[in-house]
């Protein structure tokens, strides 16, 4: 039976959409998880997948054409299928169309939330609004509530911070677009749900949304999570009388702990402690609710971690006992694991070495920084020689797919960047158009961002190429999986001092070594060796980059 497909919501703000590119012809053959289309959102060009496997057999809205959320994008089915009546009345049959596909195909889960959402909109009360799970990046299918900064009968601000959600690449703080109380909460701290289920709703204070939440359950989320949202009905209701309280105390009251293990606190100070080594569950926090805060990391006394010793003997096993502890896999760990081992078992990975003499790109980055408010890394200098060797090897710069190898003419170099729940991966835009110094401000900005869970989805995605670089730790040399869709991902070691050869002489010289990891199906060897090659070149000769 034929499933239409309609244009999805990309993002939480997104109303409409625009076809920048089609990768699929009518006639061509779908599988589940094949790339559509490109889309325009009102944050980014992000790629669709289809969830359906057919034949591509009509194409609702052409390149360069723009459509609401929901209307007719597509429809897939058997091949030489009649779908006349699908097609009759144009976009107003789609939404016909997607009630008889949910009913036909109950594996569609995205259609049949999206296909709830008018019935729920049509009961809600006068200014009440239903916030639902974000899509926080283009590959988000489902998200975590890490924190709530917000609890039921709060005020809420437009702009105000709700809640902290863990995604498939990193833990990002979620700010209302609406203004108004907090009336309910959908998932507790620590549940996940998928993207458009209810997670919160808004209204004016008092207002009785008990009758929308339980219908939008029923009717948006699986049958084993309305119960859930039945369970939590009540609790919420008395969170503020008993949140009141502490607030008077808030000095003396121990920091709040979740019943998940996490402690409320923002992310910078969160960042400040772990450079400090500080037990955040020994901080009284002074932020709303008790929520640790920066000004609590700065003045927190070591005297009050004396007691954290004896704990911790009493915490670890006793000689010859065994003891295993299981801590919950994030959003970001699952799919940090899901990414690279399809990487790994589907790209036939090589890897190529080589080493560079660093001593000119030593004495020229000791010359750049002399200049004042100017600072370069040899991160950035690494990034800077990789984007000038990608214009000279443009089969560096390519994404292999089943039926095309694309070679981008764009060149966006992604910088491996550690967090707390694992590895996000920033991306500097129109790299080889940068200068090193913006690179380098690029670079720490992203960083920054990735750090304290500010960095936007279009900010992680587009690369075309990815240096990682464990020189930092230092890790001499070391091998990488590539960051699909590119075809090569390039490992960075430590500057080491040793002995080397300079005409006929040993010599006290510095060197790098760089390890090149290739996707076999585009990138050949002798490709990849010439591409380090003139990679070597610019690294050694850091003015042949500006030249």
């Amino acid at each position: 039976m034929a499933i239409v497909v309609n244009m999805p919501r990309l993002s939480d703000t997104m109303e409409e959409g625009t076809v920048a590119t089609w990768l699929k012809k009518v006639g061509d053959k779908i599988e589940e998880g094949d790339i559509l289309a490109e889309i325009e959102t009102d944050k980014a060009t992000m790629e669709f997948e289809s969830f359906n496997e057919g034949t591509l057999l009509h194409i609702g809205v052409q390149e360069g054409e723009t459509t609401k959320v929901d209307e007719l994008l597509a429809i897939i089915g058997d091949e030489g299928e009649d779908i006349s009546g699908l097609l009759n009345g144009g976009g107003n049959a789609s939404a016909e169309a997607k009630e008889e596909t949910v009913e036909a195909e109950s594996t569609e889960e995205v259609p049949a939330e999206t296909a709830a959402a008018p019935a729920v909109s049509a009961a809600l009360p006068e200014g009440v609004i239903v916030v639902t799970m974000p899509r926080l990046s283009d590959t988000m299918e489902e998200g975590t509530v890490a924190t709530w900064l917000k609890k039921v009968g709060d005020t809420v601000e437009e702009g105000d911070i709700l809640a902290e959600i863990e995604t498939d690449k990193a833990t990002m703080e979620f700010e209302s677009f609406q203004s108004g109380t907090l009336l309910e909460i959908g998932l507790q701290e620590g549940e996940s749900a998928k993207v458009d289920a209810l997670l919160a709703i808004i209204g004016p204070a008092g207002t009785d949304v008990s009758g929308v939440a339980s219908s939008f359950s029923a009717s948006a989320a699986s049958a084993k999570e309305a119960p859930k949202a039945e369970a939590k009905k009540e609790a919420p209701k008395a969170a503020p009388a008993t949140a009141s309280a502490p607030k008077k105390a808030s000095a003396p009251a121990p920091t709040p702990v979740t019943e998940h293990g996490r402690v409320f606190v923002s992310p910078l100070a969160k960042k400040l402690a772990e450079d400090k080594g500080i037990n955040l569950t020994k901080v009284q926090g002074s932020g709303e609710n008790g929520r640790i805060v920066k000004r609590d990391i700065e003045n927190y006394e070591p005297a009050a971690a004396a007691p954290a010793s004896s704990a911790a003997v009493t915490s670890f096993a006793v000689a010859g006992e065994e003891k295993t502890e299981e801590v919950k896999n994030s959003s970001m760990r699952k799919a940090i694991a899901k990414a690279l081992g399809s990487s790994k078992f589907t790209a036939p990975h090589f890897y190529l070495n080589i080493e560079v003499d660093m001593d000119n790109a030593m004495a020229s980055r000791k010359i750049i920084n002399a200049i004042p408010d100017t600072k370069v890394s040899f991160n950035d200098m690494v990034v800077k020689a990789c984007a000038m060797a990608l214009l000279k090897h443009p089969q560096v710069n390519t994404t292999w797919s089943d039926n095309v190898t694309k070679i981008h003419s764009h060149i966006h170099v992604g910088v491996a960047v550690a967090v707390d729940d694992g590895l996000v991966v920033p991306v500097i835009k129109h790299t080889n158009a940068l200068s090193l110094t913006q690179i380098g401000s690029s670079v720490r900005d992203l960083a920054g961002k990735a750090r304290n869970k500010k960095i936007k989805p279009d900010e992680m995605s587009g690369s075309t190429f990815t240096v990682s670089n464990l020189g930092m730790f230092g890790i001499q040399s070391f091998t990488s999986i590539i960051n699909q869709p590119n075809s090569a991902i390039l490992s960075v070691g430590a500057i080491v001092q040793k002995p080397v050869v300079k005409d006929g002489q040993i010599v006290v010289g510095n060197t790098m070594m760089l390890t090149l990891a290739c996707d076999h199906r585009t990138v050949d060897g002798a490709v990849g060796a010439q591409f380090l090659q003139t990679l070597k070149t610019f690294i050694e000769n850091p003015v042949t980059m500006i030249a």
